[in-house]
């Protein structure tokens, strides 16, 4: 045997290494469970560290501040824009069809084309509102009837008598009829007893019309867009009325409603949809809304209407500030 061949070993315990492979065997598990504790714990404080910190308070929107608004052009529905127009200024039917008014008016601008949308370019304030002119709101006050003279009542025949003023209801049933002509005279009726008219203020507009004349858009007078006008009138009336009584408690600010005309006339599904006033001013229009008495849908309207009725959007009512 030479040196090479020999080896030193030593007989191990059995026993002794089973439990050194048991021992590392605990220590794995240790360090893995450590492991996965300290992930959990760090993905538990990531996901609730944002739900117990305070949150942001939300930008103050600024203050719009100097006359009473119920614009009619917001009364948009699903089917159409419509927009008011003064029955002194009607004209022709206009060759484009912007827009749905109440009367026929021809587009035409004060100043030269300098914008892309269908409207007349003109100075004014710039404000969030489409009108053309500045005016006063007036209330709704009832017409003198003519009067006829002594001399002339007593040549009558004792049959002709002076012709009654048409009652709310008489003008109710007119516009149930299907004709638009009925519409028409319950409107002029509505107008000749009514000195309602809604305060505007001239804004600043850039549109495309290149025609040069007293600021107007292309709009046809249509029986739907004679209703709408009925519609804003009646609300409008109210508005300024309880607006008037309530000045003191209603806050500067914006809000607008959303809401079904059905075909009696009845206002439903009303929802205040944008309020940055306070809840008087809320109250004050909900109820100029609800109170108002508006006329059963024509026939001829109704039938191009969803059966649900007229859909209005996005009715605004705006106070702001004096300046």
């Amino acid at each position: 045997m030479t040196t090479a061949d020999i080896v030193f070993a030593q007989p191990g315990n059995p026993d002794r290494l089973r439990d050194y492979e048991q021992d590392a065997r605990t220590v794995f598990w240790a360090l893995l469970a450590a492991i996965l504790i300290h992930l959990l714990v760090a993905f538990l404080l990531a996901a609730f560290s944002g739900f117990f910190s305070p949150s942001l308070p939300a930008p103050e929107k600024p203050v719009e501040l100097t006359f009473m608004d119920l614009s009619p052009a917001s009364m948009v529905s699903k089917n159409s824009a419509f927009i008011e127009t003064d029955e002194s200024k009607k004209a022709p039917e206009p060759k484009d069809k912007t827009f749905e008014s109440n009367a026929n008016s021809i587009g035409a601008s004060e100043l030269a084309a300098a914008g892309e949308l269908p409207l007349p370019s003109q100075a004014g304030k710039d404000r969030p509102l489409m009108d053309f002119e500045t005016n006063p709101h007036s209330l709704e006050t009832k017409g003198a009837q003519p009067q006829q003279n002594a001399s002339s009542q007593q040549n009558a025949p004792p049959a002709a008598q002076p012709a009654a003023p048409v009652t709310a209801a008489e003008q109710f049933a007119l516009l149930t009829q299907k004709s638009a002509a009925a519409l028409d005279a319950a409107t002029a009726s509505s107008q000749a007893q009514s000195a309602y008219r809604r305060q505007k203020e001239r804004n600043h507009i850039a549109g495309n019309i290149s025609n040069r004349g007293i600021s107007s858009v292309n709009a046809l007078g249509t029986p739907l867009g004679r209703y709408q006008k009925i519609v804003a009138d009646s609300i409008g009336s109210r508005w300024y009325t309880y607006v008037d009584q309530k000045r003191d408690l209603i806050n500067i600010g914006t809000l607008r409603l959303r809401f079904v005309i059905d075909r009696s006339g009845r206002v439903k599904n009303l929802k205040v949809t944008e309020n940055s006033s306070n809840e008087a001013f809320a109250s004050v229009c909900v109820q100029s809304v609800l109170e108002a008495h508006l006329p059963p849908i024509p026939e001829d309207v109704a039938q191009n209407l969803p059966p649900e009725g007229l859909e209005v959007e996005g009715l605004g009512f705006i106070i702001f500030p004096n300046g």
